[in-house]
């Protein structure tokens, strides 16, 4: 009978302790096998038919994972992307209420509207700061820089007393913390972090009303019907999510459902039960390394002050991790153990 980690040592074998998935997370055999089928499919000149079906089989994994009907599902490349379309839907002077220093990805479309109304607030006042006329509050569900995590429930509530929309990015905790995405208007990711899929795939969750947004971006592959949209204007629109469909990277997705398919085999709770052990024995060595991290409970990503100059020569003695502003940032995923923890925290001791 397979396990958590027999399944985990079959599909990963890291010549480094890779503390990174913060950054990019390691591609399965299974993904890395599906890359080079689909680039042997183009190079022999096969149908690419396939490779088409594996957006849609990757579609509904990530339905599955964020616990929406796939109807709700736009696949795309990137969160800034998805954010402009966001953005778009607004009217001129609409506020928006965003987190001090998230992701600028998730930020940074509002911004360059230049009619928009954006107001930033600490991450642990974001709830608090929803008001009467606040139309729509972004944040990332876990701090890109720290690991710190929104209160989501709260934010879920004061948005609702308030009629404003949600728009979550779920880009560094996807994986780890359950999604839950029926219960926010938007939620979007990429998929080469803690999905573990190659770069160029994401996807963008939108409310059964599409939540206003216009189809901006559609093409070819938005129609309903979309190998009988490709010349003209698009007649018929995908009466779904698909709508907001970019064309797909095919080798991305060919990957990604692979990826997919092992956090399913796997199970989001056993993953995420996997990562936080392995962050709390990093936080228990800190401190007896008389060394505090952000306070961030709960979360696979661990970001201490102050050592992040430290990256380079931890990356020369094998160990790679992130220098986010000064700080030492290191994550935690399903193919670490605690022998990677403990070598991390020798290596700071020194």
């Amino acid at each position: 009978m397979e396990t958590f980690e027999s399944l985990v040592r079959a599909e990963f074998a890291p010549k480094n302790v890779y503390l990174n998935t913060a950054s990019t997370g390691l591609l399965p055999a299974r993904t890395v096998a599906a890359l080079a089928e689909a680039a042997r499919m183009r190079a022999e000149g096969r149908p690419l038919g396939p490779l088409h079906a594996d957006v849609e089989a990757a579609r509904a994994a990530f339905a599955r994972l964020a616990g929406v009907p796939v109807e709700r599902v736009a696949a795309g490349s990137s969160v800034a992307a998805y954010t402009g379309l966001v953005a778009a839907s607004l009217p001129a002077g609409a506020e928006v209420l965003t987190a001090e220093d998230d992701f600028t990805s998730v930020v940074n479309p509002f911004h360059t509207r230049g009619d928009l109304k954006v107001r930033i607030v600490p991450l642990e006042r974001l709830a608090e700061s929803v008001r009467p006329g606040t139309a729509l509050v972004a944040v990332s569900a876990a701090q890109s820089a720290d690991g710190r995590i929104a209160d989501l429930p709260a934010l879920r509530e004061a948005a609702r007393e308030h009629g404003a929309r949600t728009y979550i990015d779920v880009s560094q905790s996807g994986a780890w913390l359950p999604m839950e995405a029926d219960a926010y208007d938007f939620t979007v990711t990429v998929c080469y972090k803690w999905l573990m899929g190659p770069h160029g795939a994401g996807f963008l969750v939108v409310p059964e009303d599409f939540g206003g947004l216009l189809p901006i971006m559609a093409g070819w592959v938005a129609g309903e019907s979309p190998w009988d949209s490709c010349y003209g204007p698009v007649t018929e629109l995908a009466h779904s999510a698909r709508r907001f469909d970019l064309p797909p990277a095919l080798f991305s997705f060919a990957g990604l459902r692979r990826s997919l398919e092992l956090l399913e085999e796997l199970g989001v709770d056993a993953v995420r039960a996997h990562d936080l052990a392995l962050a709390d024995r990093f936080r228990t060595g800190l401190a007896g390394l008389g060394h505090a991290p952000v306070p961030a409970p709960g979360s696979a990503i661990v970001s201490v002050p102050g050592l992040g100059h430290r990256q380079p020569e931890l990356s020369a003695a094998g160990i790679e991790v992130s220098d986010r502003a000064g700080n030492l940032r290191a994550s935690f995923h399903l193919y670490n153990t605690a022998e990677d923890v403990d070598r991390l925290l020798e290596a700071l001791s020194a």
